[in-house]
């Protein structure tokens, strides 16, 4: 074993393929659980999107978690997988009459709303069910996460949420449908947040929100303040753990709740990232003018990240003899110039055949896979498959 990697286990797989620690699983939520139960108001649901990997939802079910929704596919996996419809959330800014129907049928927690047509719908399918749909209200609250722009979701100009000033408005309206029953507020700013400054803002946004429903005595039981808590791309190695402990504190510390009010969190890449990597191997290395590029058997169509918008992923060479690096642009095989995962990349001396990893690959990385190109659809291994 090189790293928490069983090398010789690996010589004997095709690739690409996705590996997941499931010891680094386990660490993260135990840590996450051990943060969590200082504060009793406080709830994780886990935002399914970030990897729906069937034996990876089975060890977050287990350890208590919720779950968090933005598909009717969704919703159906979560329910598959044995999480309770009272711990599912379902968020979405293009709920389909299907999909909202669904979520009715089984009763989930809560749809988070993002306009005043979709609220009248689901009154509309709720009556026709003789349910009464429970629904929170995402706000934009014009917060800047300083973030990357496509992943940046709580600025006036996304198209995510209810504005500011209409807040008030829908609210009411809500209050006085038949067939819906307010909960609370809803919130997401963006994703791979490490400036604990962005979760700040956020909580004098919803304190002042706050504020302003209850001089007009309306009751708000839960916030949900949705997730965005980054994670290290740089040092998976040395820093596998995100920062729950500051993350929770920020809001223990600026958000202002009312007596009984609960706090939910959408967290999914934290959960997730660190205990996975995209396991590829070297095909050729070809040497450009400029350039030498290491092309894999892994591109674009097992890891979007890169090309989709520039993510970085740590690249290393699992199973080079050299103790030298050498600078490659790390390249996939799909027809498409945007299949790079790396440019000018310091990696071990590399030759045809080498087993190369790219490191936290557990979040956005096997759910996004496609078969562009008419390519299979990777396999998974996880560690505890590997008796050593």
């Amino acid at each position: 074993m090189a790293g928490n990697f069983p090398i010789e286990c690996f010589k004997s797989i095709d690739t690409p393929f996705y590996y997941y620690d499931i010891d680094v699983l386990n660490r993260t939520l135990n840590i996450l659980k051990y943060e969590l139960s200082k504060y009793n108001n406080y709830s994780v649901h886990y935002a399914i999107k970030a990897n729906a990997n069937p034996r990876i939802l089975q060890i977050i079910r287990d350890a208590g978690f919720g779950a968090d929704c933005v598909s009717g596919g969704e919703i159906e996996v979560a329910l598959k997988m044995g999480f309770d419809a009272s711990s599912i959330v379902y968020a979405g800014v293009g709920k389909s009459d299907k999909e909202i129907n669904f979520g009715l049928s089984n009763n989930i927690f809560c749809f988070n709303v993002e306009s005043l047509q979709e609220l009248e719908v689901i009154n509309t399918l709720a009556k026709k069910q003789g349910r009464i749909a429970q629904v929170c209200f995402r706000i934009n609250p014009n917060v800047d996460a300083h973030t990357h722009a496509h992943i940046t979701t709580g600025l006036a100009e996304n198209k995510f949420g209810i504005t500011l000033e209409d807040t008030q408005s829908i609210v009411q309206k809500a209050l006085a449908l038949p067939h819906i029953k307010y909960l609370g507020l809803h919130f997401h700013i963006g994703s791979q947040i490490l400036d604990m400054d962005a979760f700040k803002a956020l909580c004098f946004k919803i304190n002042d929100i706050q504020t302003h429903l209850e001089a007009l005595g309306i009751v708000t039981e839960n916030i949900n303040v949705g997730g965005g808590l980054g994670i290290n791309y740089e040092h998976p190695q040395e820093n596998d753990i995100p920062d729950f402990k500051s993350y929770f504190e920020t809001y223990s510390k600026n958000l202002i709740l009312r007596e009984g009010q609960k706090v939910h969190f959408e967290l999914g890449r934290s959960l997730t990232a660190q205990c996975g990597s995209l396991i590829a191997r070297v095909l050729y290395i070809k040497k450009g003018i400029e350039k030498k590029f290491m092309i894999l058997d892994a591109g674009m169509t097992e890891l979007l990240r890169p090309a989709l918008y520039g993510a970085h992923h740590q690249i290393e060479n699992l199973s080079s003899p050299y103790d030298t690096t050498e600078v490659y642009d790390v390249v996939g095989p799909i027809c498409e110039s945007s299949d790079v995962f790396g440019h000018d990349v310091s990696v071990l001396r590399s030759d045809r055949g080498d087993l190369i990893a790219l490191r936290t690959a557990g979040a956005y990385g096997e759910v996004m896979a496609s078969q562009y190109n008419c390519r299979q659809l990777p396999t998974s291994y996880f560690s505890n498959d590997f008796h050593l």
